[in-house]
This record gives C-alpha cells, sequence and structure tokens, in this order.
C-alpha cells in the first residue's frame, strides 16, 4: 500500500512540474490572442521606435506590456521585429522590493521552467525564486546562445548602471534621469531599445519634458497613455467603482495615467490618440489659410490650415524657429507653401492671419512687421480676434466635439507639444511661456471670413449731425 502510495505522489509531483512548466509557454500563447484583446498593449508591441513610454493608470495593463516585451526579446521570438540571439537587457525597478514584487513577478509569469537555463539569486533560494531577489536569469534564445534578463534598483545609483553593452533595458516606473542616461549609452553601441511603462505621480518630471513633450522631435520616441476604460479585462462594474473612489484630482494620474500640475492644463479635451492624425491627401479645396504668431530671439510660429466640408479644421503643417530674421522666416514659410503646392492670391501673395501686434513700428524700424511680411509675398491679415477667454472657449468646443472639430497632423510636433504643455497660472490666465502655437491658433479659431458686416441704420438726427460736421470741416 506505501509503494503504491508513493508511486502516485510521484505521479502527482510529476503532473504539477509539467503543469508549471505549460504555465507560462500557456500564458504567452493566450497575451491578447483570443476574443479579447488589449488595443493599446498592441499599439505599443507593434511600434517599431526604439525609445518607447506607457504612461499608465494603476491597474491599466502596463506593466504586462513591458514584461511580455522582454520575454518576447530574451526568447528571440518577438512577432513584430527583426530577432537576436543572445540578447542581454536590464530590467530596473525604483527598488529590489518594488522588483520582487512587480516585475520580477511578470517576468517569471510569462517565462516556462523549460526556458530557464539558470537563476542567480541576489538574496533568497534558487528553488523559490519569486520569493527572492533575482539578480539574473539566463534564457534559451530560439535562435542559439542564451539571453540575459538582469534587474537592477534605481536606489543603487548612476555608478551601478555603467560598463555593459545591452539590447534592451526596460523602466518599471520612472527613474532618475541620470539613470536614464546612463541605459541611453548602454543600448547605444547595440543600437538597443529603452522602453518604459510607468504612473506618472511626480508632476512635470524630466520624463515630461524629455519623452511626453519631445522638444528636440526624436523621430525614435514614442509614448501612449493607458486608463483603465482601455484594459478589456477590467469589468465595468469594476471600473465604475474604482473612479468612484477616487477624486477627479487623483484620475489624472491613478487613472489617465496624466502629467498633472496643480493649477492644471488649460486644454484637458486634448487627447494625441483622438486629435493627432498621420498626414493624408486632401483636396486642394480644402486649404484654408496661415496664421502666424511672430517672433525673432522668441520662436516664430507658422501654421497651414485646412477646412473641409463640414467645417473641421485640420493643422496640415508647421514653420517653427527662433532667433531668425523675416527675410529667413518669409523663405521658409513659402518654400513649405511650394512643396504643399499651397494656394496663392492673382498677385502671387500666400494669405495669413498674424497678432495684430506686428502692425507696431519699431524705433529702430520704418516698416511694421505687417508690412516687411506683405512685401515679401506673405500677405498678412492683423485684424485678428485676440479675446483670450473666447478663443480659449472655441478650441475646447473643437477638441471636446463627439466628433472632434480639430485635428493635428503628426508632423505639427510643436503644436502637439505645446497643446501638451499649455497651463494655467495662478488666476485666471494661462502661463505666458512657450504658447506661440497656441496664440495662433487662437486667431485662426475666431476668424470666420465669412461673417458679414452689419449695417447700422443711421437716424435723422445722426445723419444731420454729421452734414453739419462736413460743412464745418
Amino acid at each position: 500500500m506505501l509503494e503504491k502510495e508513493k508511486r502516485t505522489i510521484l505521479e502527482i509531483l510529476k503532473i504539477e512540474r509539467e503543469m508549471e512548466k505549460r504555465k507560462g509557454l500557456k500564458r504567452l500563447q493566450n497575451y491578447n490572442s483570443g476574443p479579447v484583446v488589449h488595443e493599446k498593449q498592441m499599439q505599443f508591441h507593434k511600434s517599431l521606435k526604439r525609445n518607447r513610454w506607457v504612461f499608465g493608470g494603476n491597474r491599466t495593463g502596463k506593466t504586462e506590456c513591458g514584461a511580455v516585451e522582454a520575454v518576447w526579446f530574451a526568447r528571440g521570438i518577438h512577432p513584430y521585429r527583426k530577432n537576436r540571439e543572445g540578447v542581454n537587457g536590464w530590467v530596473v525597478s525604483v527598488s529590489y522590493e518594488v522588483q520582487r514584487e512587480v516585475a520580477q513577478a511578470k517576468i517569471l509569469e510569462y517565462l516556462s521552467p523549460d526556458w530557464i537555463e539558470e537563476i542567480v539569486m541576489q538574496s533568497g533560494r534558487k528553488d523559490s525564486p519569486s520569493s527572492g531577489i533575482i539578480d539574473c536569469i539566463a534564457v534559451k534564445n530560439v535562435l542559439g546562445k542564451s539571453s540575459r534578463i538582469y534587474f537592477k534598483s534605481a536606489d543603487q545609483g548612476r555608478e551601478k548602471f555603467q560598463g555593459a553593452s545591452l539590447d534592451f533595458v526596460w523602466f518599471d516606473e520612472e527613474p532618475p534621469e541620470d539613470i536614464y542616461r546612463e541605459c541611453q549609452m548602454r543600448v547605444m553601441d547595440k543600437k538597443g531599445d529603452i522602453w518604459g511603462t510607468m504612473t506618472p505621480l511626480k508632476g512635470l518630471s524630466w520624463v515630461y519634458y524629455e519623452i511626453f513633450l519631445n522638444p528636440r522631435g526624436d523621430s525614435e520616441i514614442w509614448h501612449c497613455n493607458f486608463e483603465w476604460k482601455d484594459n478589456p479585462f477590467l469589468s465595468d462594474e469594476e471600473v465604475e467603482r474604482m473612479i468612484a473612489g477616487l477624486s477627479p484630482e487623483l484620475q489624472e494620474s491613478r487613472r489617465f495615467g496624466r502629467f498633472k500640475e496643480s493649477e492644471g492644463l488649460v486644454y484637458p479635451e486634448f487627447d494625441p490618440d483622438v486629435h493627432v492624425i498621420e498626414p493624408f491627401d486632401y483636396p486642394e479645396e480644402w486649404q484654408y489659410i496661415l496664421s502666424i504668431d511672430p517672433g525673432l530671439n522668441n520662436p516664430l510660429s507658422c501654421h497651414f490650415y485646412l477646412k473641409d466640408a463640414d467645417g473641421v479644421i485640420y493643422v496640415a503643417a508647421e514653420h517653427y524657429e527662433a532667433g531668425r530674421d523675416i527675410d529667413y522666416h518669409t523663405a521658409k514659410i513659402k518654400e513649405l507653401a511650394d512643396k504643399l503646392n499651397w494656394k496663392r492670391d492673382s498677385k502671387g501673395r500666400i494669405e495669413a492671419l498674424i497678432d495684430s501686434a506686428a502692425n507696431q513700428r519699431t524705433l529702430s524700424g520704418a516698416k511694421s512687421v505687417a508690412e516687411l511680411f506683405t512685401e515679401r509675398g506673405i500677405l498678412v491679415n492683423t485684424k485678428v480676434k485676440k479675446d483670450l477667454f473666447s478663443g480659449i472657449q472655441t478650441i475646447k468646443c473643437m477638441l471636446a466635439s463627439k466628433p472632434p472639430r480639430l485635428f493635428v497632423f503628426s508632423n505639427c510636433r510643436n503644436m502637439i507639444r505645446e497643446f501638451k504643455s499649455y497651463w494655467w497660472a495662478e488666476g485666471d490666465r494661462p502661463k505666458k511661456a512657450d504658447d506661440h502655437c497656441m496664440d495662433e491658433l487662437r486667431y485662426l479659431a475666431m476668424y470666420n471670413p465669412l461673417t458679414p458686416v452689419r449695417k447700422t441704420v443711421k437716424t435723422d438726427l445722426q445723419l444731420d449731425i454729421e452734414r453739419l460736421i462736413r460743412k464745418r470741416g
């Protein structure tokens, strides 16, 4: 009887080991492959950019996709990229404790024990890696050689991130800027990848300015926001329960994964996933007008606007540069107009709106900025409506409309950046900084060339007074 029980126990243990081996494989095979798919996760995986970031709230699925990406890289089975053999990468957490509970645990969930050649522990036992702190996992790569996933803690300091040559770095939550810079050097010679998955809880940190705004227009930077309703594996009831438990202020970061400042964004309605679109071929009759916010030392902002038959506005192209004179700016605007085959009037001039301040003459110049533009073939209209709050409210309505009535082509990166960094100051006015695109967008939003001029009917008394004035003159 004891022998039979022993054989039964051994058989059960064998089955459990096999189930454990298959668990990681099955979990990876089932990842976004069934009838329910997390579309935002797949956008992240399909992007071929080398510097990708997910800004997501809690429980939006951001860490899940970061872990799967690391396993795909290590195994050499990425479905959307050219795979490499013998991949080396770092997984960087804010601390070792967070590593054990989050990134490390997720990676172990997607790794079948059959794929693991060796585990090096920093603390704890190899036969129970999930309960300890892992230093490195050697993973079988299907293309040959072994891949290695190393685990790092940001609280080690920058010096611990020197020297290695890597194929990837995954930041699980926001790292210090000096560690990010060091990791950029680590992936440089192999043309490796960096990705980050984080909830923006530190306000307008370096990630906001460097990655989210992308002021240098780095073509390899990509980012996406995950919110609770993007995660199809959360029930509607659960989402509503979580929404009810958080204030609107906390929802900005914890639900939507948005960067926020205490005063708030002027245009929280702006959603890059909705309002930023890829350029497309458009009918010539959609060409509308240019709008300019002039600057010499400050940037000059000029955008080309389209308007379709339904009155929807598209920001199609931009010229944005600082420290240049009017000759340079007009040449660049005309060059861009030629590329777009933009319409001109009967005298070959390009029509544009411009800040009414362009009418003013300076002490050092005999002509106004408006006159200088017009002389150079940019026919500027200075009769723009500059009412700040009416303009802002008009743009808010255009963004919030269902469907939206304002879209920005993805090549207009400075317009997009300013939308994301235009904040209210104390009081009732936006901060007067880095707002050149926002100003000329307001001129455009308030421009209506079809508005008829209302004729005023004068009384007999008014007409008599005018006749008397003319006689005296």
